[in-house]
């Protein structure tokens, strides 16, 4: 079999598109590994995401969801779960070091912002802006 012209062509193109997406999917999955490597305390970043959410899911109400929801929203539909467990996470956090009897708007905002990468807050600032959520109190969160 002779591979020239036009089917070189299109095998080399295959074969460059499957490299590079399966080098797109291994650096997603090793941060994800990365992520459940333990720490120094025996818990990994996602063991402690999820500690955190089991100890604060009593404390969400209707309205706390569907602002975290709707704070969400720019995130892709592919991201948007994990997105949102992570950010959780961080409120969860939050609320457990202030002792918390409820999922405040205020607490998610916090969160939201300190959970979210500072390449980012352009993003959340806008987003913030459309809901018209005040963000001066929040700025020292942006740092």
């Amino acid at each position: 079999m002779n591979l020239d012209g036009w089917f070189l062509w299109f095998i080399l193109f295959w074969v460059f598109v499957l490299i590079t997406l399966m080098g797109i999917g291994g650096f997603f999955m090793f941060r994800k590994f990365l992520k459940a490597l333990p720490k120094q305390d025996g818990k990994s970043d996602l063991d402690w995401q999820n500690y955190y959410l089991d100890k604060t899911i009593h404390l969400w109400n209707d309205e706390s969801k569907e602002l975290l929801n709707e704070l969400v929203s720019p995130v892709p539909e592919l991201f948007r779960q994990v997105a949102k467990e992570k950010i959780a996470g961080k409120i969860g956090e939050i609320a457990l070091k202030e002792k918390a009897k409820s999922i405040s708007h205020d607490l998610i905002i916090k969160g939201y912002i300190q959970a979210t990468p500072k390449r980012d807050h352009k993003f959340l600032r806008k987003k913030l802006d459309e809901m018209k959520i005040d963000v001066s109190p929040y700025e020292q969160y942006f740092e």
